[in-house]
């Protein structure tokens, strides 16, 4: 589903992203892991098409996210770290909105949205106007977004800000029920135990360059995905 082959990218001198290669298949929940500014972000923006690159490819299901860009777009969503949505809209305006941008059908988009507001516990909330809402009704608001067009690929940058336990929760079945159905799943996150539990596979990145990845249980072994990256990110 998601291939990175060689991935560069570089703000001014600095290299932000150097040449990494990473696999992701159907069905699998990836945890992409590492220390603040060692390129995570970078890399979902560059696979959502936000940020372009100078060199490498990123294809999302057989597709280059540089030549096919509207096209990827189509099957993906991305949920950035920071929920900035247009906070002048009403919760059930903003929904609307993507669906639209999707191209929902009526049909769909009300079952849809009603079933993952409710499953997430804003569906009480659609009629506000966004600009009143917390922080956690904000994302909860934007995983709702992210999961009505049916995606193939769910890119997550640390999904679980804000949320209440409650909510927290809830979401990580929803992810391990997506996986199931064959959806794959690319998220960044500073919640070990939680990416340790859900995933099926990991990637840590330190300064850029992927360090180690494959299946979770593989990748940390006998010991705790913690201790495993605290070991790697003191061994230079």
């Amino acid at each position: 589903m998601l291939e990175i082959k060689n991935f560069v990218k570089r703000y001014g001198e600095k290299i932000a992203v150097n040449n990494i290669n990473l696999t992701v298949n159907d069905g699998e929940i990836c945890a992409f892991i590492g220390h603040n500014g060692a390129g995570k972000t970078t890399t979902l923006k560059a696979i959502a098409g936000i940020l372009d690159f100078e060199e490498g490819e990123i294809f999302v299901n057989g597709l280059s996210v540089k030549t096919n860009d509207m096209e990827v777009k189509k099957q993906i969503a991305f949920v950035p770290d920071n929920p900035d949505i247009y906070e002048h809209l009403t919760g059930i305006e903003y929904l609307n909105f993507i669906a639209d941008v999707f191209g929902l059908n009526n049909a769909e988009r009300k079952e849809n949205i009603e079933y993952y507001s409710k499953r997430l516990n804003i569906n009480n909330n659609l009629g506000e106007i966004i600009g009143t809402y917390s922080h956690g009704m904000k994302q909860k608001l934007v995983l709702v977004s992210a999961l009505i067009h049916k995606p193939k690929l769910i890119l997550l940058d640390e999904p679980f800000v804000g949320l209440d336990p409650a909510t927290s929760h809830e979401f990580k079945e929803i992810m391990q029920e997506l996986a199931k159905q064959g959806i794959t799943i690319f998220y960044s996150t500073h919640v070990l135990d939680v990416a340790e539990k859900i995933c099926s596979h990991v990637a840590i990145i330190k300064d850029g360059k992927i360090i180690t990845s494959g299946e979770m249980k593989k990748v940390k072994g006998k010991g705790s995905l913690e201790k495993l990256f605290l070991g790697l990110e003191n061994n230079d």
